[in-house]
């Protein structure tokens, strides 16, 4: 098979998945679902190995900016109005590898690892989403972006709401991927670290490593191979990795959602929420209550993915982002 194939297999899948968002006010249900049907099965085939792909592994941030004394790292690639990314919990800008590099051609795109994630530091210090939104903050400023695009996830999209509504950074859009936004949230193993966070710290190397993987497959909701796993699950082993999982656990607060959550109703942006149906760390009745308290929100449930949308349905992903941001453009 020509390498170049599965490329253009790619692009004909997301082609066809706007194509039909075009359609969707004109054409019947079925229409719709077929063409949704054909382009799962040619983003499928185009995900198989070939020749031209190189492994998603290799993720370099290979900027550096300084937050309080740590290290934030970040990269910058593309050209066109800016697109920021915004990762979430336990995860690291990893997570946009299948989604970020279709924008490049189109947008400056900017990513980075948040303060105790990732390529960042990982320092003995707070880490919480109360230092978060000011490190996003500092880096708009940084990048000398004044209205971006911003893409949010998780933890992130607690990030860039807090950025926008308490440190009053202006974005264009904002598509926030099943956000950390609502009270209460938090699971029975992350109350429970909280409690003991020095006992989990300190745990043997082989239980961490067992952990890890089965606390983030609980974000997943296709069967993914160890392979594809490791990227998320590196971070977070030996040191300061073991410790920094566990503090990152620790300092979750639901009082930094508490003090924007009153206020999501004065968001001064167009909005797109994307929700995984099958999330099972915040189910997808959140992301409805939270649309209806943003005033001409959008709301797309995507079928067959759990919590880390972008592992299980990248394709939505794009797709959505490939239909809302152009709107953003021209307006």
């Amino acid at each position: 098979m020509d390498a170049r194939a599965p490329r253009a297999a790619r692009y004909l899948a997301i082609s066809l998945t706007f194509f039909a968002s075009k359609l969707a006010p004109t054409v019947s249900r079925e229409i719709k679902n077929s063409l949704h049907r054909l382009f799962f099965y040619a983003y499928a085939f185009c995900l198989a190995p070939c020749k031209e792909d190189k492994p998603m592994t290799d993720w370099p941030l290979d900027q550096v900016f300084d937050f309080k004394g740590h290290q934030v790292r970040y990269a910058i690639h593309g050209d066109g109005p800016p697109l920021v990314f915004v990762h979430g919990t336990p995860f690291s800008s990893y997570v946009w590898h299948r989604i970020a590099p279709y924008f490049i051609t189109t947008h400056r795109v900017h990513y980075f690892d948040l303060l105790g994630y990732g390529q960042s530091a990982q320092p003995e210090a707070d880490v919480s989403l109360g230092v978060q939104n000011q490190l996003l903050a500092q880096l708009l400023e940084h990048w000398g972006l004044d209205r971006p695009d911003v893409v949010a996830h998780d933890f992130g999209g607690a990030t860039a709401l807090r950025t926008h509504l308490l440190n009053g950074k202006d974005y264009r859009s904002l598509t926030l991927i099943d956000p950390v936004a609502l009270m209460p949230w938090g699971s029975p193993f992350v109350q429970h670290v909280r409690q003991h966070e020095a006992a989990f710290s300190g745990l043997p190397d082989y239980i961490q490593r067992a952990i890890v993987p089965a606390y983030i497959r609980g974000a997943i909701q296709r069967d993914i191979p160890d392979a594809e796993l490791a990227p998320y699950v590196q971070p977070w082993l030996g040191e300061p990795g073991q410790a920094a999982f566990y503090r990152q656990i620790a300092q979750m607060d639901e009082r930094y959602t508490l003090e924007a959550q009153g206020l999501y109703p004065t968001i001064r942006c167009p909005v797109q929420i994307l929700w995984g149906e099958d999330d099972q760390w915040i189910p997808v009745e959140r992301g409805r209550e939270l649309h209806r308290m943003i005033p001409g929100s959008q709301f797309y449930p995507v079928a067959n993915a759990g919590h880390l949308v972008q592992e299980d349905a990248p394709e939505a992903v794009i797709a959505a982002l490939m239909r809302f941001l152009p709107l953003q453009t021209s307006s």
